[in-house]
Parts: structure tokens; sequence; C-alpha cells
């Protein structure tokens, strides 16, 4: 077989042998090997083809697997999605065609020499192979691929693969009957590292555990039993794997409240907590002391000195009994957190008739989840809304967000790549993400959608401004709001229903509390869109209304 073909299916049997099971494609000219070798590979690859870059990026980080694309431009087309997986410490494999090194830095088209180091130190390992290379030693380049892949499972984040492919960039006639001169081992593994000794904590000080994003990094289970065994206080993000009945309720308001959140004395933190202004401020302040479970030493402290820990044994905790009084002010506050903002919607809705917003929206899709499925909420308010009505989300419910570096794109595409195996998603997010990442909803006609239920909260722009800075200097008259309408508003007038035909995708509209709970309950098979039409007026008030209710009542039941 030539030389391109050999490295290309070299490639495709390092993925396979390093467990990826995902691969998404970007069609290009020099990568057009790599595409061969996918195609011969069957049924042992799920092979996907997507016509963005953007969107073939973080629809194969949302189904933890790999992307594929040619050379240029489509490569830095990943960035985005390659600098979330390497924040949020995500596996995702990044394979980019290139032409050989003699034609790097000369007149050759779409070829830019700096794209075998495009990513810097976003990716935790390189390689940059050459199909000559393999063809010279075909044992040699097979070792170097598995030892690059196999990187993601001791330190998970996104790698890269840089090939040059030489011309002919077709297999031969007679290659599809060939085997590789290989015989590769059974399995690659990642080196082992000693367990280490679990930390100690001494009894004493207020402690609270604070549980952050984290995606694919582990036993998210050890922040509730960890918590359970001590007594503390549970605050929980939506992705951060123990949401719901077992963590405090509207736990960043109870922090605004000093006989709570000025009371804490110790945080015990899991995962990248960075959701809410209350709790990045408390794991701020230098009179807190904080401890910083995490086995990964590339894992990020919060910009002040931790205790850091490998993990943290439950049998070695203080006994519950020494802050039983903290923890019973704590599920007080919780349960009357719940509902006080329960009933502060439920008002809402019923001055409101015939309307939603964002928290509304969050409710019902929480209260529909069923364990096995999984909700993904876009950067913004749809996670910060879930956030809220956290203690809705059911047990077994998989939560997925971008949280690594938060950003608005991608959203659509994570939520289609997490689909990929087999799952049902329900994909929550604002008209603004979905316009960002329209082009996620373009899939092959060859190709079966995933089933992906996306719920689009429009209320014609950016409704999260309102709740920040900006929101609050447009209330002080017309002339500030017309600045922050242009700004920061950004209405933008699109047909959602229309630009849904245009793809070939279903779209319904949902009026009204009743029409939103049939929507969510009947999302039928493959990939649909439901509408809900919002007022960004009312965003501001709202959200004062619920703070003052959760704290009058949290007082009340303190008090």
């Amino acid at each position: 077989m030539n030389s391109s073909t050999l490295l290309a299916r070299l490639t495709v049997e390092a993925l396979r042998r390093a467990g990826v099971r995902h691969v998404v494609l970007s069609p290009g000219a020099r990568s057009a090997p790599l595409a061969y070798a996918l195609q011969a590979a069957g049924d042992a690859l799920d092979l996907r083809v997507r016509h963005d870059e953007r969107v073939a990026a973080f629809t194969a980080l949302g189904a933890a697997g790999a992307v594929v694309t040619t050379s240029g431009t489509a490569a830095a087309n990943l960035h985005p999605a390659v600098l979330e997986a390497h924040h949020g410490h995500r596996p995702l494999v990044v394979i980019t065609a290139d032409r050989p090194r003699e034609l790097r830095g000369t007149w050759a088209n779409q070829t830019s020499d700096l794209q075998s180091d495009l990513f810097g130190a976003a990716v935790g390992a390189r390689l940059d192979l050459a199909d000559a290379d393999a063809a010279k030693d075909p044992e040699v380049a097979m070792r170097a691929l598995a030892e690059t892949l196999a990187t993601i499972r001791s330190r998970p984040g996104p790698v890269h693969l840089d090939l040059g492919f030489s011309e002919p960039l077709v297999p031969n006639d007679d290659d599809a009957g060939e085997q590789l001169p290989v015989t590769p081992p059974p399995t690659w593994a990642p080196p082992t590292h000693p367990v280490s000794s679990p930390g100690r904590l001494e009894p004493g000080p207020r402690t609270i555990v604070v549980a952050g994003d984290v995606t694919d990094r582990g036993a998210p289970g050890q922040a509730r039993e960890v918590a359970l065994a001590a007594g503390w206080p549970l605050l929980a993000e939506p992705s951060s794997g123990v949401a719901g009945q077992a963590a405090v309720a509207a736990h960043r308001l109870l922090l605004e409240l000093p006989e709570l959140g000025g009371s804490v004395e110790r945080v015990v933190a899991y995962g990248r907590p960075t959701l809410s202004r209350p709790v990045t401020r408390l794991l701020s302040r230098p009179d807190v002391d904080l401890v910083l479970v995490t086995p990964d030493e590339h894992w990020p402290e919060p910009g002040r000195p931790a205790t850091r820990v490998s993990r943290l044994d439950p049998a070695s905790l203080p006994p519950a009994s020494g802050d039983r009084e903290w923890a019973r002010r704590w599920a007080l506050a919780s349960w009357a957190a719940r509902g006080a903002l329960d009933a502060a919607l439920d008002a809402w809705a019923a001055e409101h008739p015939g309307e939603l917003c964002g928290l509304l929206v969050a409710r019902a899709a929480a209260l529909a989840a069923r364990p096995g499925e999984t909700l993904v909420a876009a950067a913004s308010n749809p996670i910060r809304d879930l956030d809220l009505v956290g203690h809705r989300i059911p047990a077994g419910v998989r939560v997925l967000s971008n949280r690594g570096l938060a950003g608005l794109d991608g959203t659509l595409a994570t939520a289609s790549g997490a689909a990929f195996g087999g799952s049902f998603v329900r994909a929550l997010v604002g008209d603004l993400a979905f316009l960002h990442d329209a082009g996620a909803l373009l899939v092959p006609p060859g190709e079966r959608r995933p089933d992906l239920q996306v719920v689009v909260l429009n209320d014609d722009g950016g409704g999260i401004f309102s709740l920040l800075e900006p929101g609050e200097l447009a209330a002080r008259g017309p002339a500030e709001a017309a600045v922050f309408e242009r700004l920061f508003g950004t209405p933008h007038g699109t047909d959602l229903a229309a630009l849904c035909a245009g793809y070939g995708v279903q779209h319904r509209s949902a009026h009204g509390p009743q029409e939103l709970a049939a929507a969510l309950s009947t999302p039928g098979p493959g990939t649909g869109v439901v509408e809900v039409r919002a007022d960004r007026t009312h965003l501001r008030a709202l959200h004062a209304q619920v703070r003052a209710r959760v704290h009058d009542a949290v007082r009340a039941t303190l008090a």
C-alpha cells in the first residue's frame, strides 16, 4: 500500500485500540487518506460527517471522541473546542492532515508551517508524524501513535496528531485486503500511578462541601459521600454530578446571607466551581480555609493558596455529631429556600398567564428528565437557571455544560455529540447560543440525526446582561436603555421556525407552562426544536423577587 494509506490505517487502528469509539470528520482533500481509512473501519468506529470544522470539533468533544480535518484554516477552526477540552479536562483527539515537512513554509497551497504546534500548551501531547517515516518503520510509528493517545487516560484533555500525507492521497486498487505490517499489542495502557494516602481533616471549623463542574473527571459521588459522612452541607453545581435532592437548594442565594455564607470557615472543593459569583467570592476569602480535592497535579487552584489532597476517606473524617447544629441550620435553610423558590415561580406564572421565563423552563426540563438521560445547558442564563432549580434534577440524570471556558459557542454540537452513545439528550439554550451554533443542525442526508431535543428560550437578544452591571445602568433611563439594547441586548429578530425548516429540523412553539410540559413529555425521535418566547424586560424584576422571597423565608425559618 502507498505511504499515505499506511499512515491513515495505522492511525485508525491506534484509535480503535485506545478505546476511541466516535470520530467526526470534516471533508478535505489532504485528509482523504484518513477518510478512506475511517470508512474502511466499518463498525469498529462510529463515523459521523460534519461540514463545519468548529461544529465537528464540539461534536467530538460532546462524544468524548476524535475530530479529523484537513489542513490550513480548517485546523484553526478546532481551537475553541481544544481550549474548552483543555480547561475542562475533557478527552478530545484532534487529528489534522498536513503537508509533508518539506512543503511547509513554502508556497504549497492551504499549508501553514505553524500547524503542527498550532494549539501550543493547550494539548497534553502532540505528535508530528509523516507518512514517509511511517513507511520506513511502521512499528515505531504505531508505538508513537499509541503513546500519544494514552496521554488522555493519564491526564484527561486534548491531544493533537498532525499527520503529514504525500500524494497519492487515495488508496491503491489492491489495498483493501492488505494487512498492516505491524503486530500491535492487545492494549495500550497509560502508566500506573500509586494511590496516595487520603488526606485528613481536623474537626472544628464550620465546613461546607462545594462540588463544581467535573464532566468526565471520575467519581463525582465522592463529594456526596464526604458531605454525608461528616455532616457537612453540600453545595453542588448542576454539572457536578451530585446536584439534586442531596444538595442545598438555591445555594448561591443562601451564601449571600451573613448567618450562613458569612459563617463558613472551611470549604472542601471538588471539581471546578466557576458558575456563580457568591461561590467565587467565598472561595477567594482569605479567612476561609480551602481544601482542594483532586488527584490531578495539573488541576488549577482558585488564585490563592489551598491545601491540596488527592482524596478524602469518609471513614477518616470528623464525626457528623461535631457539626450537628451547623448541618441543621443549612438543612432548614435549604428546606425553606426550596419552598420559597417554587412559590415565587408559581406566583410569577399566575401573574403572567401564558408566559414563560428561563427559571420556569429550567424547572420544567428538570422535572421532565428521566434517569439515564442527559441534560446539556448552555453558558449564560440556562446553566444558571438550572443551578437555581437544581433540587429538581432527578438522580441518574447526567448534566453537561461547557464550563472549561464557559463559551457560548458549540453548545448544540456538544449536545449532538453527547447523544452519540444512544441516550436521549435535551439541551437548554438561549436564542443567541442557538444562532451561534445553528450549523450543528446540518446533518448529511444519509446519517441518522441524534435523539436530541433543543429547548430555545427566545427573548430576542442577550438576556443575561439584564442581570449584570449593564442591566443596572440600563434601568436609569431611556437613553441608557437604548445604549444597552445596542451594545448588550442585541435583538436579532430571526425567524427560528424558518431557520429550522431550512435545516429540515422539526420545530414547535410552546406558549405557557402546559404547552411546554406537553412538548417536553413527547420529544419524538431524531432532533427537534422547541421554541419558547420570553420577554427580557421582566428578567431583572423576577430575579429580585425570587431573591427577596428566598431570603425572607430562610431568615424566618432560622429565627
